[in-house]
């Protein structure tokens, strides 16, 4: 394992903890908001300073929430939120970038993400992302969801390399990403975003390979997936939790090494890709 695996550093100097924190159903009654809110801060506390949000999670309750979290401890925080691809105009980011703050009760961005692509061409949408930038909104932006393709495409517009990460489905059973995605992104010095790094459906934490590591360990086989994805340190994993419990498995995996023998059984029961796949995308 690379001993650098536990911290990433994007291009523009900033670092953070190789495991962070999403938000995709937080703020919308699946637990009470002030057990959802003490969950958050308790992963800051672990070291699990990055938090990814989005304005439509929740139709911003997600936002409303963290910013009720994160009150008073701002500067502890990587704070990460995504825009609509139809708000990703001229015209709409300025206001959706500007609800997403009220929402999260900041004045900045430390990373601001295009959640998707479609319809906006990608020359206006880095040229939205730089004014939001030059007036301070933002301190960096990046994307969500592009594959290859689309990534070597957005590289070829005017500011495209300040392109800060790519936000993408990956977790040991869905490892499209390894075959040219993420060799590229490393080309780049890019750290990639993983969401869903638990597993997309429930199936992976129960998998007989991550159940027999984790007992040699004695972790849970969340702690192992997250270790497994963050294993190479070009990779920030997002797992979702607004549970205390789970905020401290998933920080376990910041101090997880998981040795030759681990990575090389993972690696017999769910292969990488062998040629190029269709992006994953939930």
């Amino acid at each position: 394992m690379n001993q650098d695996a536990r911290h990433v550093a994007f291009r523009n100097g900033q670092t953070v903890a190789a495991v962070g924190m999403g938000s995709w159903h937080l703020g919308q009654g699946r637990r009470p908001a002030k057990e959802e809110e003490s969950a958050l801060r308790l992963g800051v506390d672990l070291g699990m300073r990055l938090i990814d949000t989005a304005e439509m999670y929740g139709d911003g309750q997600a936002e409303s929430l963290i910013g009720r979290a994160i009150k008073g401890r701002r500067d502890d925080v990587f704070l990460v939120s995504k825009v609509y691809p139809w708000n990703a105009t001229r015209q709409k980011m300025q206001a959706a970038c500007n609800a997403s703050l009220d929402r999260l009760d900041t004045e900045a961005l430390d990373l601001y993400l295009l959640h998707w692509q479609t319809g906006t061409p990608l020359a206006e949408v880095v040229a939205s992302f730089e004014h939001l930038r030059q007036q301070g909104k933002i301190r960096a932006w990046g994307v969500s969801n592009l594959d290859t393709a689309a990534m070597r495409e957005l590289a070829a517009v005017p500011n495209g390399t300040a392109c800060l990460t790519d936000q993408v489905l990956y977790h040991a059973a869905s490892r499209g990403i390894e075959f040219d995605l993420l060799p590229w992104c490393k080309q780049q010095a890019m750290p990639v975003m993983a969401y869903a790094p638990l597993g997309s459906g429930g199936d992976l934490l129960h998998r007989p390979v991550l159940a027999d590591i984790a007992r040699k360990h004695g972790v849970t086989p969340a702690t192992v997936a997250l270790a497994w994805s963050i294993r190479d340190g070009q990779i920030i994993a997002i797992p979702e939790s607004g549970d205390v419990a789970h905020i401290r498995e998933n920080a376990a995996a910041l101090t997880l090494a998981l040795d030759e023998d681990d990575c090389d059984a993972i690696d017999a029961a769910l292969p990488a890709p062998t040629r190029k796949t269709t992006l994953d995308i939930l």
